[in-house]
């Protein structure tokens, strides 16, 4: 079978199956320099195709604690508190250039990853008003418990 570039979904199965079969061949075969031929031809198929970007920022970060074995509570510098983590990590708010930087020289995180924008989760008005509340009751609370 002759390599072509697939241009169907049908041929870039086929394909594959091709591959599959010739998996294991010698380099220096026919068969290996077939294999490797057909594996070419995919993957700029899949790159045309199946193409994965960047991850966002928030994702690049958890991906990063993760690899580290970091919590939340470790990135506390990085953000200027541990509120602040929170909340970049809940979406709640977007990383600042300081951020940023910190991100980028303390944890070696590529700054080009870091400066997309994040996708800020909208607060609704109920929220907003629920935390008031809360905030209001705590500080009611803590007025009434100081002496």
């Amino acid at each position: 079978m002759i390599p072509v570039y697939p241009a169907t979904e049908r041929e870039y199965r086929s394909a594959l199956t091709r591959i599959r079969k010739l998996m294991g061949s010698d380099s220096e075969t026919p068969a290996g320099r077939e294999l490797a031929e057909w594996t070419r031809l995919v993957e700029a198929y899949e790159d045309k195709h199946f193409a994965i970007g960047d991850p966002d920022p928030v994702d690049a970060i958890r991906f990063f604690m993760e690899e580290r074995g970091l919590q939340q509570r470790d990135l506390a510098p990085y953000f200027g508190s541990a509120v602040r983590a929170s909340e970049v990590l809940a979406r709640k708010r977007p990383l600042t250039l300081a951020m940023i930087r910190r991100l980028h020289k303390g944890l070696g995180i590529p700054a080009e990853l870091l400066i997309a924008p994040v996708q800020v989760e909208p607060t609704t008005h109920s929220q907003t008003v629920a935390g008031r509340r809360k905030v209001a009751k705590r500080l009611a609370h803590a007025r009434t418990n100081v002496k």
